[in-house]
């Protein structure tokens, strides 16, 4: 009966996949010469996105793609069971800030898809909905929010549909009115900061907010808004053009902050790159009509981070320690050779991140697995380990100007998000009463395996590999699995809880998370071992753990399913671009697909210290072997492919995403389908989870259909 079921199937796939007439897309070739390597573009006109006819092209994808989807069975009830599972945590909570005796936060409900603002008085425990973003507008997501010093009004930062250029409004807490001021546009990741006489704010401003515009992500400066005044007539503090002093890049962002005591502020210059120029000026500097900025950092001192507390300067440093160590010098004369080690480099766990309380530095160790938690006084330099339970701890301080109590969000692959509240000088870790609420997952560690092994790469170097697969499962090859990756910028892929993929688990599927090179699960080596010259060995290691899965018989060839998002778009892209046998599906998302123009886009100047630039030859052929646009070949059996796109994304265009799908459709000869799936209510991303599970529900269908899961086989009309 199995055997004919599955035959069934396969008859079945090889007669949809006749019926895809997939829409027109004309070929207009450009050639390009890359320092004497030529390569023909046949896609160029689609990056026109404001283009009558480019837009055309992509609504008809669009819709093509859910005429496909449509059919699939069970792919509602894989939406409902995410919401379910969703519920099953009740309450989630994002940004926690504390103003005496109050805590305020986002939280979104139980039931309900966007976070609101409220307030909680922790003397009698009474909670208030302080402001709900859709009285806004529809569609509108609070994206941040800060609070002034007396908690008389909250800065909070708007976007759209998952966009990330945002406006920012004042909220006076006690007529729970706006005020008239209107400032923007800002990215949704940069930060904002009252003055100490609340009377002002700091930001970092964008150039434009027309997310086409090539100047999107260019040009920034940070500057001061007197509450109550006119924006036009805001006072810059930082820009390439004002402060030609800074050498500053035109991509670079200048992220500006007070320290904790108000007695300087701090201007970092950021990018992509971690390792920023920083400056200081004393606080009196804000009443000159100029800022006389004294750098502090340079890139090449090899400092990620700085924490300031009077005249110390505490740094986080990978400098002759590839796993970070943490030093002290003199803030008014820093000298970095002669620093004093305060937390030295550990040979085993890399040191990830600091942040302080009002008396505390804490750090993070961590080995990409478990990150524990650390604490030093500032003044004593005297150190010791928060017994938070095992697992990943991520912490923040909840009012570092006030006191020292922190909050600790502790996760692991199969427990969800617990948060714990810790005061150094009380010295107890109490399960938070107000930052949790009750939740009725089920025991997940009863149901599921999870194995932490290394495999073996191209090069013989031992990647990290995290396998999560149902208890009791027959190791035959006859499981489906869903392996992702990311290999970028030094980001570590540390265990976290994910609702969707929780669901794939229920269907049976088994879940690999490769620690490929690019990210910093080994520390700056790991990082630098997967970028410009050596970033082939971000997708060779994934798929040396994809082969380590068909290999040990967890799943097969023809039964798995590849993923990367983002810059995880250069992985998977090249991973099936160089091995399309060894994968059924492959799921780019938000991809990185080519590199080639990424330069070319608003985001791709900031690009160029992780990938490279096309105005050094040298840096062109790691573009060129990155770029898996130029690597599609007609006539190879590519796998089933779902191209994701955000039409709100400013982060990686969605022509890029566009032009992957349509040469994968033009040249694929396996007859599997290649879906550009283009959402039109999302960015790069969306805080909305009504539009995250209805897309992770199209895809995933779509995947498990092609790997042959019964209950996602449509039926022929």
């Amino acid at each position: 009966m199995k055997l004919k079921f599955l035959f069934t199937g396969i008859i079945f796939c090889q007669f949809f996949s006749a019926q895809y007439n997939y829409p027109a897309t004309p070929e207009h070739p450009v050639v390009d010469d890359y320092f004497g390597t030529k390569i023909t573009d046949n896609y160029r006109w689609l990056e026109d996105i404001k283009n009558p006819e480019v837009q055309k092209w992509f609504k008809s994808q669009s819709d093509f793609s859910h005429s496909i989807i449509d059919k699939i069975p069970h792919r509602e009830d894989l939406y409902k069971r995410m919401k379910e599972v969703q519920e099953m945590n009740g309450d989630s909570f994002d940004a926690i800030y504390q103003r005496e005796n109050t805590y305020f936060y986002t939280k979104t409900k139980k039931g309900e898809n966007l976070s609101k603002l409220y307030s909680r008085d922790l003397s009698t425990g009474k909670e208030i909905l302080v402001f709900d973003p859709e009285t806004v507008g529809k569609n509108t997501q609070i994206t941040n929010f800060v609070l002034d010093s007396k908690a008389k009004k909250i800065a909070i930062l708007f976007s759209k549909s998952g966009g990330e250029i945002c406006h920012l409004r004042i909220l006076d807490l006690e007529t729970k009115k706006f005020l008239n001021d209107e400032v923007g546009p800002i990215w949704s990741e940069f930060a904002f900061e009252f003055t100490p006489d609340d009377k002002a704010l700091m930001y970092t401003k964008m150039s434009t907010a027309d997310p086409n515009s090539n100047m999107l992500l260019k040009e920034m400066k940070a500057m001061l808004h007197v509450i109550g005044t006119d924006t036009k007539t805001d006072k810059i503090l930082a820009s390439k053009e004002d402060y030609p002093e800074l050498n500053a890049l035109t991509e670079q962002f200048p992220m500006i902050n007070f320290t904790d005591d108000y007695k300087n502020i701090v201007l970092r210059l950021g990018s992509v790159k971690s390792e920023s120029p920083i400056f200081v000026a004393p606080y009196s500097e804000l009443k000159n009509k100029k800022i006389n900025w004294r750098q502090i950092v340079k890139p090449s001192d090899d400092i990620t981070d700085v924490f300031i507390s009077g005249e110390k300067l505490f740094l986080l440093t990978h400098k002759e320690a590839p796993n970070y160590k943490i030093i002290l010098t003199n803030l008014l004369s820093p000298d970095f050779k002669n620093a004093k080690t305060v937390v030295p480099e550990n040979n085993d766990k890399v040191i990830i991140s600091i942040h302080n309380s009002k008396n505390y530095l804490y750090y993070s160790l961590g080995d990409g697995i478990v990150r524990d938690k650390y604490q030093v006084n500032i003044n004593t330099l005297t150190g010791k380990k928060v017994g938070f339970p095992t697992g990943v701890n991520s912490s923040s301080s909840l009012n570092q100007r006030e006191n020292d109590n922190i909050y600790c969000n502790n996760v692991n692959w199969l427990s969800p998000l617990t948060t714990y509240e810790y005061n150094p000088e009380k010295g107890n870790i109490v399960k938070s009463k107000y930052l949790n609420s009750e939740t009725n997952y089920p025991d997940y560690n009863k149901l599921y395996t999870v194995k932490e092994v290394e495999v073996k790469s191209h090069d013989g170097v031992m990647v990290p590999f995290s396998i999560i697969y149902p208890k009791n499962m027959k190791m035959d090859g006859n499981s489906p699995a869903y392996i992702t990756g990311y290999g970028g910028y030094g980001f570590s892929y540390e265990p976290r809880f994910s609702t969707r993929l929780s669901v794939l688990l229920e269907q049976g599927v088994v879940l690999g998370i490769a620690h490929v090179r690019g990210g910093g699960e080994k520390g700056e080596k790991w990082h630098s071992g997967g970028m410009k010259a050596t970033k082939p060995n971000t997708w060779k290691d994934f798929i040396a753990c994809s082969e380590y899965l068909v290999n040990q018989k967890y799943t097969s060839a023809s039964k798995l399913i590849g993923n990367g998002g983002s810059a995880g778009g250069i992985l998977i892209g090249r991973a099936i671009t160089e091995r399309p046998d060894l994968y059924a599906v492959a799921i780019p998302e938000v991809g990185m697909t080519n590199t080639l123009r990424s330069e070319i886009t608003a985001n791709g100047p900031n690009q160029i210290p992780e990938i490279g630039t096309l105005q050094n030859e040298e840096d062109t052929k790691y573009l060129m072997e990155m770029d898996a646009q130029s690597k599609v070949k007609k006539g190879v059996k590519y796998p089933a492919v779902i191209v994701t796109t955000g039409m709100n994304d400013s982060r990686v265009v969605p022509w890029m995403p566009g032009k992957f799908a349509a040469i994968l459709q033009s040249s694929s000869a396996s007859g599997k389908p290649i879906l550009l799936y283009a959402n039109y209510e999302n960015g790069h991303f969306t805080s909305d989870l009504d539009v995250v599970f209805k897309e992770y529900a199209d895809v995933y269908s779509f995947a498990l259909w092609q790997v042959g899961h019964p209950k996602f086989q449509p039926t022929k009309n």
